[in-house]
């Protein structure tokens, strides 16, 4: 099962997708302004393009868990994807990802390799669930 991850910001959007097996997570190109009409239909392409079956998208709460300033923002852009794809749409504490993926390093964005670990942590968390088509 092919899951997309999305690390949102209004100016860009972190993408990051599993191989078919769901095992093995590559980040890939971010998604400019995905706020807007282009950028909304070019994330939904992606879902299409790439037989996605479920789509994470990164929560910006606080490190105390609480929602942040960003936490509303991404809630409706979830809630309007997931009124748009014919499939799942959950959100994912996303804290830390972007440290991570600044260590980490990479020839893509910052954002798509924050999305590609908040993926791998998704994954992590839901192993078990994974194995049944989650």
């Amino acid at each position: 099962m092919r899951v997309l991850a999305l690390d949102y910001g209004s100016a860009r959007c972190g993408c990051a997708v599993t191989d078919p097996t769901g095992t093995i997570v590559t980040p890939i190109d971010e998604v400019l302004r995905p706020g807007t009409r282009k950028g909304f239909n070019r994330v939904l392409g992606v879902v299409r393009e790439r037989g996605i079956k479920r789509v994470v998208v990164g929560l910006p709460v606080t490190l105390r868990g609480t929602d942040s300033a960003q936490t509303a923002e991404v809630r409706a852009f979830a809630a309007k994807l997931a009124d748009a794809v014919r499939v799942p749409v959950e959100l994912y504490d996303e804290r830390y990802t972007t440290a991570i993926a600044a260590q980490r390093g990479g020839a893509t964005s910052e954002d798509s390799r924050a999305a590609a670990v908040l993926l791998e942590d998704w994954l992590t968390a839901n192993a078990a669930r994974a194995g049944e088509g989650v």
